[in-house]
């Protein structure tokens, strides 16, 4: 037996009456809507629900399964301190869940419990599933900094997980969805909230997954949500099934978005191989790649062949040809980026040439983003056909008096004070101030906001090559 049903459902703790004490009066659809899932879910009488979680500990590589016989949560920092709920952890469907993502070559365990008690992602729903129907036991899985498709393949371990070891089991997606609806609302408002809303809430009324996939790190990020990922391991439950899906309710009173859905298997459609939504991505990715490389920079094909010999071989690429002039004559300082799947998977440069050549900057830079950049794993040659590439080929830098002389559209920023110093690149995503363009840079030196004043600015300008 595979997933019986899936949610998503939201986990504002003001839903809880002991939290709201009257604020959840302004959510009355989501209230009802709460109210229908818990009676279904009753029916159902599950032995095991499956949470996904946005709100325990994230780690960038790993899906943290909590582990343990059992674990309690309350709403104390939400000022309730009399609601209490006690969860069952389900330890034989974890552990299959953690030895399928091992064959699959999914990280995922119990390593790395920071907090015990149950996250708000988890008890909101929990408390509104108990009104009704207690006698289960639980799974709670963290989501991850991994990207999208892995997500999805999470889902698919879980289904199968459920199937082998024959438990009835329900998964719930945790998920807020954008937290920048109004201008009144406690996040502000971001035109990319609604939007990232209206394509979420579509997806999920027509059960298609596939639209999931589109939408970008840019527009994840500016709409500030919290509940994505979880949907995309929603989806890979039911990879290549017919889904009857139901939007129940979708509001967003207090400027962020409440969703509730519901999904099942089709039992007139069942097996549906035109729903292998992950294949079809990659498969689309894959295309998206060869079109790129048609079409890429000199600049940009170094770092890609350097990058795919080093990860292939060891060793650091040669071209078998003479380098254009403009990497063999020149010296300057390169940054290199590495994307996949629209989120950054490594960037390292130099603010000043170190080799005698443009062409030895980005050979040099290349193989350092794909293998020393400290926040992320070395790549894999799994990855190779996903990646996409730019190099930022920096001109001198100048001393600047103040941050009026900063366009962040234009200009990177160099910040030094006594031996720190850190830089940020130009025209980045999400950076459209000089003040946040300098904060950021400050950060990445180790440099205190209180010592903003002492800092020396530097500009620069840059060309990039994609």
């Amino acid at each position: 037996m595979s997933i019986l049903y899936a949610y998503t459902l939201p986990h504002p703790p003001l839903a809880v009456p002991g939290v709201g004490r009257g604020q959840e009066d302004g959510i009355k659809k989501t209230l009802e809507a709460f109210d229908a899932v818990s009676l279904e879910i009753a029916g159902l009488a599950p032995e095991a629900i499956v949470f996904i979680t946005p709100h325990n500990v994230i780690y960038a590589d790993y899906f943290h399964i909590s582990p343990g016989a059992s674990a309690s949560g309350d709403f104390s920092r939400f000022n309730d301190r009399k609601t209490r709920l006690e969860a069952r952890y389900d330890e034989g469907l974890s552990a299959e869940i953690i030895r399928l993502a091992e064959q699959s070559g999914i990280p995922a365990g119990h390593l790395g419990e920071r907090d015990a008690s149950l996250d708000h992602g988890v008890t909101v729903p929990m408390w509104f599933i108990n009104r009704r129907f207690s006698d289960y036991k639980t799974v709670r899985i963290s989501q991850s900094g991994m990207d999208a498709s892995d997500h999805y393949r999470l889902g698919m371990i879980i289904a199968e997980a459920a199937e082998k070891t024959g438990r009835k089991t329900i998964l719930i997606a945790s998920s807020d969805l954008s937290h920048k609806l109004t201008r009144d609302g406690p996040y502000g408002f971001a035109p990319e909230g609604p939007e990232f809303d209206a394509i979420i809430t579509a997806a999920l009324k027509d059960g298609d997954f596939l639209a999931l996939f589109g939408i970008t790190e840019e527009q994840r990020e500016r709409a500030a949500q919290c509940g994505y990922n979880s949907l995309m391991a929603l989806a890979g439950c039911f990879d290549r099934m017919g889904v009857s899906s139901k939007l129940l309710s979708y509001e967003g009173p207090f400027g962020v978005g409440y969703c509730l859905a519901s999904f099942t298997v089709s039992a007139a459609s069942g097996t549906d191989e035109g729903r292998a939504f992950l294949d079809a991505y990659l498969d689309s990715e894959q295309k998206r790649a060869e079109e790129r490389i048609q079409n890429e920079s000199p600049h940009v094909n170094l770092a890609r062949r350097t990058v795919e010999n080093f990860v292939r071989t060891g060793r650091l690429y040669q071209s078998p040809e003479p380098l254009d002039d403009a990497l063999a004559s020149g010296r300057a300082g390169v940054f290199v980026s590495i994307k996949k799947q629209g989120q950054l998977r490594g960037c390292i440069g130099t603010i000043s040439p170190v080799t005698e050549s443009i062409g030895e900057e980005i050979r040099s830079n290349a193989v350092s983003a794909a293998s020393r950049d400290p926040r992320f794993d070395i790549i894999g040659e799994d990855e190779l056909p996903y990646l996409e590439y730019s190099v930022d080929v920096l001109a001198p830098a100048e001393d600047i008096d103040s941050e009026d002389e900063l366009d962040p559209a234009k200009y990177g920023v160099i910040v030094s004070l006594g031996g720190k110093r850190g830089l940020l690149l130009p025209d980045l995503e999400g950076i459209d101030d000089a003040g946040t363009q300098v904060s950021i840079a400050m950060r990445k030196a180790g440099i205190r906001e209180s010592d903003r004043q002492r800092v020396k600015l530097e500009r620069f300008e840059v060309i990039r090559y994609r």
